[in-house]
């Protein structure tokens, strides 16, 4: 078919109202668009079938995750350019362009079948996810999806994280690695936490045992760490054992609902309560609250999204949702902080680290790039596309102020009220010998 490329642009110019910010590149070897922009490659028309029989985001994402499409140039501006004709309109972007009653859409949609060759549609890439039917967030439910996230292969994530394999924010300072700053991550949560040599930790959602080694190395903590992926408890008990930490570190496969080993004298929380959902939430605030000692802290470390006009409309990315975090929600960080203090927590202390994100994110994806080879072996080349650009696309998110992480220090009240922290606020910035003379009290 002679130009596909040309006649392409033309359909999106006249769906989106101005000109096309990439250049288009087609199955044909026809080209169009601004000759100095980074091109979006469509390399076989069976990618216009998917976006024709599921429009918008999800028919996208089945194409790039099945190679049908793919960037030439730096990924980053090409997804700045195609998000900014979505962001810079507004809220209601997103949605403005879809509704099949929009004649634009309609125009755009019948100009495609030219191309979209023979039905019936593509099947679904075999990396997304094949959810059971049913209420949200049962045990059952929730552990399929954090299968699905997190038992992709811990030889994957070990080449997208680093040797910190720390799967969270990081904490940067000028100048300084990506493991350096995962490593000052952890020590912020601990001294945020106050521990102490002996305290009990519970550390929900823990990962491949980063945040349970760094605690009970360098503070002495007894750590109970809890995780719904088999393949993350199996590599974080070998991890502890080559540390000759065992004596100090238990690793146990098992829901947050399950725990019933209280009390604990601090409880972290790292990057896990964004797949507890909206119903369970206050169900999760609760279960915290009890297995904490008066007194007790909690760190919760969390994604946050901005607040929607119509809450009630909120939902995920199609794409995130059938290839990245199944079942996942964001909430905007003022609802987390109203339902931690509906079951009785007293917030001490929220930081923003959205900067911190974007930079970590960016980390990832360089590691995940210049191991392409060894991540593909690793997991499939559907799932190292899915990780590449969910992770560049988010750090995207996270510098235009999309989204948002927050840590929210909170401490169960002493019957009295009182919260045993330090008078001085903050005062884990200070100087260890500094903060080691600061007065807690108890009222």
């Amino acid at each position: 078919m002679a130009d596909a490329a040309s006649r392409l642009t033309a359909l999106a110019e006249e769906l989106l109202s101005e000109p096309l910010p990439v250049r288009i590149r087609a199955w044909d070897g026809s080209e169009s668009g601004p000759p100095d922009a980074p091109a979006l490659v469509i390399r076989h028309r069976r990618a216009l079938r998917r976006l024709l029989w599921k429009p918008g985001e999800l028919g996208l994402a089945r194409a790039w995750v099945a190679g049908e499409i793919d960037v030439e140039g730096d990924l980053y501006e090409v997804l700045d350019r195609i998000a900014g004709l979505l962001w810079d309109r507004g809220a209601d972007a997103k949605d403005a362009v879809h509704p099949v009653r929009d004649p634009k859409v309609r125009a755009f949609a019948r100009g495609l079948l030219g191309f979209a060759g023979p039905w019936p549609p593509p099947a679904p890439p075999a990396e997304e996810v094949r959810r059971r039917t049913g209420p949200l967030h049962t045990r059952r439910r929730d552990k399929e999806a954090i299968s699905h996230h997190y038992d992709v292969g811990n030889d994957f994530y070990a080449l997208v994280l680093g040797p910190s394999m720390v799967y969270s924010c990081a904490y940067w300072q000028d100048g300084g690695t990506l493991e350096e700053a995962q490593r000052d991550k952890l020590d912020l949560v601990c001294r945020k936490l106050g521990l102490k040599e002996g305290d009990r930790l519970l550390d929900v959602g823990c990962g491949w045992g980063s945040m349970a080694i760094h605690a009970a190395r360098h503070y002495g903590a007894r750590v109970t760490g809890i995780t719904l992926s088999r393949e993350q408890a199996a590599h974080a008990r070998k991890r502890i054992a080559e540390e000759g930490l065992a004596d100090r570190i238990e690793i146990r496969v098992q829901d947050y609902r399950d725990v019933h080993d209280g009390p604990y004298d601090a409880i972290s929380s790292i990057g896990m309560a964004e797949h507890v959902g909206s119903v369970r939430y206050r169900e999760y605030a609760d279960d915290l609250y009890a297995l904490l000692k008066p007194g007790g802290r909690l760190l919760n470390h969390q994604i946050a999204r901005r607040p929607e006009r119509d809450e009630e409309a909120y939902h995920i990315d199609a794409f995130i949702d059938a290839y990245v975090f199944p079942d996942g929600e964001l909430a905007p960080v003022g609802r987390t902080l109203a339902t931690l203090e509906e079951a009785g927590f007293e917030a001490r202390d929220v930081e923003a680290l959205r900067e911190h994100y974007a930079l970590t994110l960016r980390q990832w994806v360089a590691n995940l790039e210049r191991h392409w080879e060894q991540a593909v072996r690793a997991t499939s080349p559907g799932r190292a596309r899915v990780w590449r650009l969910y992770m560049a696309a988010s750090a995207l998110s996270f510098e235009r102020n999309k989204i948002g992480v927050n840590q929210i220090l909170a401490v169960r009240p002493l019957d009295g009220g009182g919260s045993r922290l330090p008078l001085r606020a903050r005062a884990w910035t200070e100087d260890a010998d500094d903060a080691d003379t600061e007065t807690e009290t108890d009222a």
